[in-house]
């Protein structure tokens, strides 16, 4: 009996309405729960939605609703969505379920009386955007790193989770567990985080400043912090502690969230389930963000992509595909229209839809759409690897899927497709139709290129359903049985002589680029405008400044600091700078590449690092864009 599966999204967070970002999640974990149903696995696919907190509170205000009124339609939004969208999710969870908030209050008072979690007063600066207090040394220009906006001070009396108690721990745990946190460049930044002494976590509220929340079982003059609240959704939804789905589901729970929420789901979390005594999670899998044409998606530069606005002019399908195929799970990816309606004419039109209607067009001129009886001897003769092509593309798809690389399996479908457009250029169906003792093996030829296609449907399921459905329809098979289990995949010659092909369709037509329905996400009435230019310098004044090309030989993350990087560059001596780039630029990415900096510049200490030096870039709503050189030349060349 093959393991039980069970993938969850984030719950979402019911402050706005649902966008591209959510669709990509949850579509990719929608993904993930089809491919184990096709290893025959019990899948269990949980979604939902976040209800608590100030964030909340507030956005209701601002509608001229209660709280109740208000989440109630938001988390109705996200439920109507995902249907729309090809999700089929096992169950829908809300933080506001009576069921969720009895699990929220045994486990707070399972902590509470195991003596993790104590009172105390804080005095701190409280970011209302993030829902968090933040240290001094967090700040940037005494901002909050996320939302540019100032905290303030609040002084008040609160109870703490004792993090601190189970660092070590954590460390151990993710050492000794090299894919809990996944892809790799993400359980290196948690551990670089816990390089740091963990702080323990403020889990309250006082219900004389925040009402909307889940009151603490030990102190009812409290309501729970909104993460210690929607964290605990992956085991209330399954029943915790003796529910049946929870004795089937957990630990065996893949988590899939962007990279903007590593942290709570990475630390917090784990060392809640550690003080609580529930087994761990199996994984962490953590994806990139969608830039929007180059730029950050947002709500003030008027990008934000409406997800059922795509689908319904380009196709369910076909954006479906586009997501998964489009984003190497764990990176950064950017969406334009373009590059969506340029990946459906050579993809889906082009390769697989060229594919599909000659095949089938030949079956039915050449056999009249019947598929044939074939003598072995020949079809020996004329598979010349095709069944191991498609065993290989089989295997090949199947690691990627299970390491949630889902746009690696998605290449070796399309790898496998480019084998099937040779086969037919190699064995050339329209010449062997046209000498009668050529017939036995044209029947061979066109019975393995429609067993090709069939595997072909089987693979694209988890991304593509409903093509992969028409396709077993037009191979005269049954799409509503279960052809896309891999075992029946991995059968060569399963379509049975005899059957009868229904008539050719095309499955993708081509889209002309400039018949796009769909509005451009970014044009000039919501750019934001220009700086005025500052007033003049003269020649004398300018020439103090010494600009220099830098390479950067190593970059990394600052602790506690979200858009700040820490640069050692060369420009003849080595030197360290500290930059506010990392919501724009990785570590790794920055690593070799040639900058240019202000190398004269008075040293100062920033987050805690001295810099010496400022790196020049261009700055707009999307965030800095590096000034780059387009030539290498030697380190530590002046600019003039």
């Amino acid at each position: 009996m093959a393991a039980p599966f069970y993938v969850t999204t984030p719950i979402y967070y019911v402050n706005a309405r649902p966008h591209l970002g959510h669709a990509y999640t949850t579509i990719a974990a929608d993904v993930a729960s089809r491919f184990h149903s096709m290893c025959g696995r019990d899948v269990f696919f949980l979604t939902g939605t976040d209800e608590h907190g100030d964030k909340v509170v507030r956005a209701a205000k601002k509608e001229n609703l209660s709280p109740r009124v208000y989440v109630d339609a938001i988390s109705q939004l996200f439920r109507d969505l995902w249907p729309q969208l090809g999700v089929n999710n096992s169950y829908f969870i809300r933080t506001t379920d009576s069921s969720h908030m009895a699990v929220v209050e045994q486990v707070l008072q399972k902590i509470y009386d195991a003596g993790d979690i104590y009172f105390a007063e804080y005095e701190g600066q409280y970011c209302f955007g993030c829902e968090r207090f933040y240290t001094e040394r967090e700040l940037v220009d005494g901002k909050c790193p996320d939302h540019e906006t100032k905290p303030e001070v609040i002084k008040e009396s609160n109870y703490f989770f004792k993090m601190s108690r189970y660092q070590n721990w954590l460390v151990d745990h993710i050492h000794t567990h090299p894919e809990f946190i996944r892809p790799q460049r993400y359980k290196n930044e948690a551990l670089a985080f816990l390089k740091e002494p963990l702080e323990d976590l403020c889990i309250s509220r006082p219900k004389s400043r925040l009402k909307w929340g889940i009151t603490l079982p030990f102190d009812h003059n409290y309501v729970t912090y909104v993460w210690f609240d929607a964290l605990l959704n992956y085991v209330s939804a399954l029943g915790y502690p003796d529910g049946e789905l929870f004795k089937t589901f957990w630990p065996a729970a893949q988590h899939v969230v962007a990279k903007d929420i590593l942290k709570p789901h990475g630390i917090y979390w784990p060392i809640m389930l550690k003080a609580a005594g529930i087994p761990l999670y199996q994984h962490l899998n953590v994806h990139g963000y969608w830039n929007i044409e180059q730029s950050k998606m947002s709500k003030s530069l008027g990008n934000v992509i409406e997800p059922l606005e795509l689908k319904n002019v380009y196709g369910l399908d076909a954006f479906r595909f586009f997501l998964i195929r489009d984003m190497t799970f764990g990176l950064d990816s950017s969406f334009s229209e373009d590059s969506l309606v340029q990946r459906i004419n050579s993809d889906l039109a082009n390769d697989l839809g060229n594919l599909f209607s000659r095949v089938l067009s030949m079956a039915h001129k050449y056999l009249k759409g019947v598929i044939p009886e074939v003598d072995p001897a020949v079809e020996q003769e004329c598979e010349i690897g095709l069944q191991a092509d498609a065993q290989s593309a089989i295997s090949d798809f199947e690691n990627h899927m299970e390491s949630f690389q889902f746009h690696s399996a998605m290449q070796a479908v399309w790898k496998f497709i480019a084998k099937m457009n040779k086969y037919v250029d190699v064995t050339a169906p329209w010449e062997l139709a046209k000498k009668k003792s050529n017939h036995k093996q044209l029947a061979a030829v066109l019975s393995n290129l429609l067993e090709g296609l069939r595997v072909i449907s089987g693979l694209i399921y988890p991304v593509m359903p409903a093509t992969a459905e028409k396709m077993q329809k037009h191979l005269g098979l049954d799409p509503k049985a279960p052809f896309y289990h891999l075992d029946k995949i991995r059968i060569w010659k399963a379509i049975q002589p005899g059957i009868q092909l229904p008539k050719s369709i095309a499955l993708f037509p081509r889209i002309d680029p400039a018949e796009k329905t769909v509005n451009r996400p970014r044009n000039s009435e919501t750019s934001t405008a220009l700086p005025d230019i500052k007033s003049e310098i003269s020649l004398d004044e300018f020439n103090k400044i010494d600009l220099r090309v830098a390479t950067v030989i190593h970059a990394e993350k600052i602790a506690r600091a979200q858009k700040v990087l820490k640069l050692e560059v060369d420009i003849g001596p080595k030197r360290t700078i500290v930059a506010g780039i990392a919501e724009n630029y990785t570590p790794e990415e920055l690593v070799g590449k040639q900058v240019i900096i202000v190398a004269n510049l008075k040293p100062a200490k920033l987050m805690g690092v001295v810099s010496n030096g400022m790196l020049l870039a261009a700055v707009d709503d999307a965030g800095p864009i590096l000034a780059t050189l387009d030539k290498s030349v030697v380190s530590g060349t002046p600019v003039r």
